[in-house]
């Protein structure tokens, strides 16, 4: 699904006008009543309205849900923001029709007009909608922090107001939605954790763009739904053997942390791979041996410094992909053998954890990795390895750009998580749940991508695949047992489930 920005939302409109053909007052009746209709269905029946509309097209969507709400039977006060202007010219449309009905409207053009709303209400924000380029200041702004205060439950339409689309917000003054019913499809502005707490839950709501649209109008950014992911599963081949479907390596653990490299090695085995060897140290031998009994495993020699950190590192060309990173621990001696894996072994691989950290002590690390490679930070990691940015936005394009300069796809993990392509793309994964935010889930996240990329999936297709199954999974698991009991061993052993959805 694309995801599109305030010009290209803008366009999908006038196109859906021309080519339906339909009239731009008839299209804001029908996402109107898309709201009205979910309005009815989530348990608002019954319930009294506070509507607040500016002048614009989406105070007008604002307009029209109060009279659907006022032709039912609902209370419904409607309150305009008034600057001495006229509106555009839908709403001065439906504004004629609401004095039709029973409905109260009031006009507030200064901090006087302004009353407590009546608690219990609902709240409409229907104030800016999506075309906004400049914060909310003066009387707007006034109001939106009165609505803020009102306690009451807030519902916006199309996007919270005071809140840009596809640059950061930071520092306005936006309204703090508990739902926003927005249309079509995603807008940047969902998917950045920064604005968590202005959308609330959002709800997306077919209105009836044209999709013919969308195959002629690009984005730089899609989000991974399944129709996409389920084109890039290779079915098996009946007469098929382990080495069809490749030989991965996960080099990870260390002294405490041998439940990372468990993890990992479970997940890297679920998701597909022929064959896996654990490269751990001594110390974790009879963990792995006895928790993955279908890996094999090489050790560090036992009795010296490699019986507590170090890894066998011999013949590491022989493998299709290598994951490397999960519970290394912060041992100096990771940085030379960041090196030593990156000359034996020029395939692309996965890196993660303590592998990012060894590169972010030694940034000359990033010009050695194999090209095509696949980065899992955490946003803290990110930061260490590329430094910090002012907002999620600039995160998202720092990890673009770093991408593109060295020809490596970055899995900015997160509620969204990110995947930045060399090619200047970006996809936001739409699985997962706040039971994942739990330690280990990431390891699993490691695994997966490790096997997938082992059994031949091109680089992009292994991190979307990837992401997405790990998502699912842990949204399977949370269905099953909850979010709050949710751990990364839940997300290995739903993995299979997740692939029989697809």
């Amino acid at each position: 699904m694309q995801i599109f920005a305030t010009e290209q939302i803008r366009a999908w409109d006038e196109y859906t006008i021309r080519h339906e053909p339909i009239a731009s007052v008839d299209l804001m009746e029908r996402a109107a009543t898309a709201c009205y209709e979910w309005l009815l269905q989530n348990n608002y029946k019954g319930k009294a309205f506070s509507i607040f509309c500016g002048k614009g097209n989406n105070g007008g969507d604002g307009l029209v849900i109060a009279r659907l709400l006022a032709q039912t039977h609902h209370t419904v006060t409607v309150y305009i923001l008034e600057f001495g202007h006229k509106g555009t010219v839908d709403f001065q449309l439906n504004l004629a029709r609401l004095h039709d009905t029973n409905a109260t409207i009031r006009f507030i053009s200064s901090e006087e007009n302004l009353h407590a709303i009546p608690a219990g209400e609902v709240i409409i924000d229907a104030l800016l909608g999506s075309g906004i380029n400049r914060p909310a200041d003066g009387l707007t702004a006034y109001l939106i922090q009165h609505i803020n205060n009102s306690n009451n439950e807030v519902i916006a339409v199309d996007i919270p107001s005071g809140l840009f689309v596809d640059h950061s917000a930071k520092g306005n003054i936006v309204i703090k939605a508990h739902h926003t019913l927005s249309f079509q499809c995603f807008k940047p502005a969902f998917l950045m954790p920064e604005n968590a707490a202005s959308i609330g839950d959002v709800h997306l709501l077919d209105i009836g763009l044209l999709p013919e649209f969308l195959s002629m109008q690009d984005s730089p950014f899609q989000l991974i739904d399944p129709a996409m992911v389920k084109q890039l599963v290779q079915p098996r081949k009946p007469f098929s053997h382990k080495g069809d479907y490749g030989h991965a390596a996960i080099i990870a653990g260390s002294y405490g942390m041998m439940g990372a490299a468990v993890l990992c090695a479970r997940a890297c085995l679920r998701s597909g791979v022929g064959k896996l060897t654990c490269h751990i140290p001594a110390v974790g031998y009879n963990i792995m041996q006895s928790s993955v009994p279908e890996a094999m495993c090489k050790t560090g020699a036992a009795g010296d410094e490699s019986a507590t950190s170090g890894h066998a590192i011999q013949e590491m060309d022989k493998y299709d992909t290598i994951g490397i990173g999960p519970g290394l621990g912060s041992n100096a001696s990771n940085i030379a053998l960041l090196y030593n894996i990156f000359e034996q072994n020029r395939r692309p691989m996965v890196i993660d954890a303590d592998g990012l950290n060894a590169i972010g002590k030694e940034k000359a690390l990033l010009n050695k990795i194999p090209l095509g490679s696949i980065l899992t930070p955490h946003p803290k990691e990110f930061e260490r390895l590329f430094g910090k940015t002012d907002n999620d936005y600039d995160r998202i394009q720092l990890a673009l750009q770093t991408a593109t300069d060295n020809d490596l796809y970055i899995v900015l993990k997160g509620r969204y998580t990110f995947i930045a392509s060399p090619d200047g793309k970006g996809y936001f994964n739409s699985t997962g749940n706040p039971g994942m935010a739990s330690g280990g889930t990431g390891d699993v996240l490691t695994g997966i991508i490790t096997g997938l990329l082992a059994q031949k999936y091109p680089p992009l297709h292994a991190a979307i695949l990837g992401v997405y199954l790990h998502g699912l999974a842990g949204d399977l698991a949370a269905a099953y047992a909850s979010q709050p009991s949710l751990i990364a061993s839940d997300l290995v052993d739903f993995l299979g489930q997740a692939y029989q959805s697809l």
